[in-house]
């Protein structure tokens, strides 16, 4: 078996459950979602949860913390900005924009850590929506490693769901539900994450 077929094999197994999901809620028809389909999926569902979250919290909670060490809410957006940053950056091989920056240290306002999460997003929509699944198996330079442009990808979406979890438990510190939960409540999607993906489990 080829690189490139181990590679799609991989990254397919990772999309597996977005892929059950969206074939199997309600009365929607089956579908074939490839690699890259799966990716974006993924990428607009965490990018609507990860928006909301920041701007669902009010200013006067953007520096509370979970406890000593943690981040405050408002540095975890400076540190998905930055992460998407440096991912989108290596998997389309563009320059970074933040290069340099660090956005969890760099704004101080909800404003400034909104613009920041949105200067990010703004950086790796087209990266996203130019994948196909033959790019997604392209390996790429990604620090001195090289990586499937799709698992660079995949793995942004991780880690920004992860961070979007984390600020869900903030939210709701604050007496605050997520919209994500909200959703599922009101029967939009229950069950699923935006565009089909999965919801991250226990938000």
């Amino acid at each position: 078996m080829t690189r490139t077929s181990l590679l799609s094999l991989a990254i397919a197994a990772l999309l597996a459950p977005a892929t059950l999901s969206a074939q199997g809620g309600g009365n929607m028809q089956p579908q074939t979602i490839g690699i890259a389909a799966g990716i974006q999926r993924a990428w607009n569902g965490v990018k609507q949860n990860v928006t909301e979250s920041a701007a669902n919290m009010p200013e006067e909670h953007y520096m509370h913390e979970a406890g000593p060490g943690a981040r405050n809410f408002g540095e975890l957006f400076g540190h998905i900005a930055n992460a998407q940053f440096n991912n989108c950056a290596a998997a389309s091989g563009k320059p970074n924009p933040n290069d340099g920056k660090d956005q969890e240290v760099l704004n101080k306002t909800k404003a400034e850590y909104v613009a920041a999460l949105k200067a990010s997003f703004d950086f790796c929509d087209p990266v996203y929506a130019s994948l196909t699944d033959a790019s997604a198996v392209e390996l790429v330079k990604q620090g001195n490693n090289m990586a499937a442009r799709g698992f660079i990808l995949f793995n942004n979406v991780s880690h920004s769901n992860e961070m979007y979890g984390t600020s869900a438990a903030y939210l709701r510190s604050k007496g605050i539900v997520p919209h994500s939960t909200e959703r599922q409540s009101m029967g939009r999607g229950a069950g699923r994450g935006v565009g089909g993906a999965p919801p991250p489990p226990g938000r």
